[in-house]
């Protein structure tokens, strides 16, 4: 679905450089085990966003990949423009889910498997994040898994234009979480963006927007870990 407005033109209101950045050994891959293995008690930030659509309710998974770097990363990917839901925007690898997947989780590996040719065996789940439903009408599950860093990789182009790293610990600082707001047919709408500068498969450097929903799934992960 395009949008109606472009949210990089949208101002920002608010920026959480008043919250601590989530510190640097609770990011490594020993720690992120241990903190899905015994989750503290937390509350996820946003879990539903205003509808401005209708349609039934369709049932999602992403994957959040984590890639186990000496500083860990995050893999998201930047969908086609000609997509029919979501265009364009920077989003986690995953998709609707189908009857014959087991569960969220196979769901959120299929999808990394045909969008980004990430295999299964390369993947080490750790858990799933709270039901985040999109003002589009996905009920999305957040599988947060960590990822080889030899990983294979195809992407598939009809789905996704570019796959990227970004940080973990430039993700986890909220001093880089910025707010935003706009009116989408009557419903005030507010979210979250994460600029990005990255630099290209070719070496260019390059703005990278993280915003909406894989934003907010963010700032969820960003809960979890500070808790």
């Amino acid at each position: 679905m395009a949008l109606s407005f472009n949210p990089q033109d949208m101002p920002v209101i608010g920026v959480d450089d008043h919250l601590p950045s989530v510190a640097r050994p609770a990011l490594a891959t020993a720690a992120l085990r241990e903190r899905f293995r015994a989750p503290p008690r937390w509350v996820p930030e946003t879990t539903v966003e205003p509808r401005f659509i209708e349609r039934t309710p369709t049932r999602a998974s992403v994957l959040v990949p984590i890639v186990d770097r000496a500083e860990p990363t995050v893999l998201l990917t930047q969908r086609s423009d000609h997509l029919s839901d979501h265009p364009g925007q920077i989003a986690f690898p995953g998709g609707r889910a189908e009857e014959t997947d087991a569960d969220a989780t196979a769901t959120a590996l299929r999808e990394a498997q045909e969008e980004i040719g990430l295999p299964a065996s390369q993947v080490d789940v750790l858990g799933a994040m709270p039901l985040y439903t999109t003002g589009t009408g996905f009920l999305v599950t957040p599988v947060v898994a960590i990822v080889q860093p030899a990983y294979s990789m195809r992407a598939d182009p009809f789905e996704v234009a570019e796959v990227f790293e970004v940080p973990l610990a430039f993700l986890m600082n909220p001093s880089h979480h910025r707010h935003h707001a706009v009116e989408v047919r009557g419903v005030r709408r507010e979210f979250l963006s994460i600029p990005y500068q990255g630099v290209d498969a070719q070496g260019h450097p390059r703005r990278y927007f993280v915003w909406g929903a894989t934003a907010a799934m963010l700032r969820n992960l960003y809960r979890f870990l500070s808790a």
